[in-house]
């Protein structure tokens, strides 16, 4: 499994917890050790450019998902195929402004962007009310259980 993450920000990012997280998501999807992903932290003024060329919204995001060969999750028996999943666009002072919000880290923040753009990656949508449902469950038990295994490691 290659995840590649490339810090083009001027934040400093905990890029070895990001490495863990999307290990251990991978690994808790069902994912093939074969995959490739990539995460990219970029400024506000690359985020606002690839979110007006994208989205066609204006102003920066915090998380964009760019899905390459369609790749959903799999099971114990039958894991996802060997592919490449896609990048994930992350950009660090948005989730700073969300964390002081939410009243958590950046870190916990960019935990959280990141496991919400590996879902985008793999199919998951949060159109629909069934699908927010499903995705924003799967999404705090991956939380959740990365959450727990790091506080284990520091233990």
């Amino acid at each position: 499994m290659t995840i590649e993450i490339n810090n083009e920000s001027d934040h400093e990012v905990d890029e070895q917890a990001l490495l863990r997280l999307m290990e251990y998501n991978l690994q808790e999807l069902h994912v093939s050790p074969d995959a490739d992903v990539a995460i990219v932290l970029v400024d506000e003024g690359a985020m606002e450019s690839l979110h007006v060329q994208w989205m066609d919204e204006p102003g920066p995001t915090d998380v964009l998902s760019f899905p390459m060969d369609e790749l959903r999750p799999g099971s114990e028996d039958a894991p996802t195929p060997a592919g490449l999943l896609g990048d994930i666009v992350l950009c660090p002072a948005v989730a700073e402004t969300q964390a002081v919000a939410a009243k958590h880290s950046t870190l916990d923040e960019l935990i959280l962007l990141t496991t919400h753009g590996l879902l985008h990656l793999l199919g998951f949508d949060h159109a629909e009310p069934d699908e927010e449902r499903e995705m924003f469950g799967l999404q705090r038990e991956l939380i959740t259980g990365f959450q727990a295994v790091e506080r284990q490691r520091r233990a």
